[in-house]
């Protein structure tokens, strides 16, 4: 059912160009002229070079090579496009040890992993770390991240590839070096391994044990580096570990519903901090503590599902758990914990007859594939992009404000003015806002 040799690669890559085509018409947005446009230590290789350690390493560096390259920002895009569709490929290639070594109750077909790696390359979830230019942190974190874990597939029986057991903790200790969120991985590793009957968990951590070395010391690293002292102390500040773990309740659900299952995008999501239990949040609770204990349940019976709803929940905790952040949740938390949730839906379809399952495949890859086109259409400028915030985020100050400096950057002075002050009426006490009002005033006086 699925295509021969090279077809099922050169099928996902010809789906991931296709649809992200129009994501080379994407601007700067946002946090990219903080990161990048007006951040001088990544304009120069010497500037980069005297950031070192510093914070995200490899993540500035890939930003100063694209600035260097004489590219413009279709080399950022070209970049970006291209590691999502690396990842793509990596998506592939677990989802077929996936299905090889997590049966019996994985349904027999080499189309799962193909339609796995399909909704990865295609969920318009991901435009965000992929069209959004500095939502690279994620994606290029993904692809050291993923192709860790294939080369400790690699390096694990029967393939023992001695080659792969070096590689892989070298490769995790790349991808902490763009984003450290990467922790995840040992236990994702550990998660799969478990996850296999004949699996001893002894013996899992005996050959963990250069990704665990490298997590300790890139953990020390960063408990000793001054700048990551104060961003932890910033995120310890931002609210109460109990109010965090409240609004992530909030939060994961949303990541589940809206963004994930509904497709409704927003890279601005109003998610208000929860200090107390209501009745709706108790039963968000209860909706994703069923699925994490199925998950459990169905650990020895049906592991590919087990471990596909597992594997979203681990990949969460990094971003959406105990540890505040300045938001609740973003539409790019989803990079990499949605291959889980892509598997199980790949797997459920390969239950049905052949003309069934190709017809929903079909279905399934042409609604994922045209809503990524019709939302990299929204980052086509800044303006484009925070109207269309606004609309799904009414009444979120934040979101008001930023589509006023927008207006304000195009020249537009009348419709930022009534952005800022729109903004002033959702929160009076929005100190932005304020001052962009008052410089707003004081350019026209």
């Amino acid at each position: 059912m699925a295509p021969k040799g090279a077809a099922s690669p050169l099928l996902l890559v010809a789906a991931v160009a296709l649809v992200y085509v129009n994501a080379f018409f994407g601007q700067f947005q946002f946090d990219d002229y903080n990161v990048i446009v007006n951040f001088d230590p990544v304009h120069s290789w010497s500037a980069w070079f005297a950031t070192l350690p510093g914070i995200r390493p490899l993540l500035k560096l890939s930003y100063t090579l694209n600035w260097t390259s004489g590219l413009g920002i279709f080399g950022f895009h070209l970049f970006n496009v291209a590691c999502h569709a690396g990842n793509t490929l990596l998506v592939y290639f677990i989802g077929k040890r996936w299905r090889e070594t997590h049966g019996p109750g994985t349904p027999a077909t080499a189309a799962v992993p193909l339609l796995t790696a399909l909704i990865f390359a295609l969920h318009p979830a991901n435009t965000e770390a992929v069209t959004y230019i500095s939502g690279r942190s994620v994606s290029l974190m993904a692809l050291f991240y993923l192709a860790a874990f294939a080369a400790y597939l690699h390096s694990a029986p029967p393939s023992r590839r001695a080659w792969a057991g070096i590689a892989s903790p070298l490769l995790f200790a790349a991808a902490l070096a763009v984003k450290e969120t990467a922790w995840t991985l040992p236990f994702v590793i550990l998660l799969w391994e478990l996850a296999r009957p004949e699996t001893r968990f002894a013996e899992s951590l005996r050959r963990l044990w250069p990704h665990f070395l490298v997590l300790g010391l890139v953990a020390a690293v960063i408990l000793t580096d001054p700048a990551y002292q104060w961003l932890l102390a910033t995120s310890l500040t931002t609210r109460s570990l109990g109010d965090n773990l409240l609004s992530q309740i909030n939060g994961q659900f949303y990541l589940l519903t809206q963004p994930l299952l509904l497709l409704q995008l927003n890279i601005d999501p109003e998610l208000p901090v929860r200090h107390a239990l209501d009745t709706l949040l108790a039963f968000k609770a209860a909706v994703l503590a069923a699925l994490a204990i199925a998950g459990i349940v169905q650990w020895r019976r049906q592991p590919w599902l087990a471990l596909g709803l597992l594997w979203c929940f681990l990949h969460w905790l990094p971003t959406n758990s105990l540890l505040p952040r300045l938001d609740i949740a973003n539409d790019r938390q989803l990079y990499l914990a949605m291959i889980g949730p892509a598997f199980i839906l790949a797997a459920t379809l390969a239950k049905l007859p052949r003309r069934g399952f190709i017809a929903a495949a079909l279905m399934v890859s042409v609604t994922l594939g045209s809503a990524t086109v019709v939302r990299n259409h929204d980052y086509r400028s800044e303006i484009a992009l925070w109207e269309s915030t606004v609309q799904d985020s009414p009444t979120k100050a934040r979101a008001w404000n930023n589509l006023g400096y927008a207006y304000r950057l195009a020249g537009e002075r009348d419709a930022a003015r009534r952005a800022y002050v729109k903004a002033l009426e959702l929160d009076p006490n929005h100190r932005k806002a304020h001052y962009n009002l008052q410089s707003l005033d004081r350019e026209e006086n």
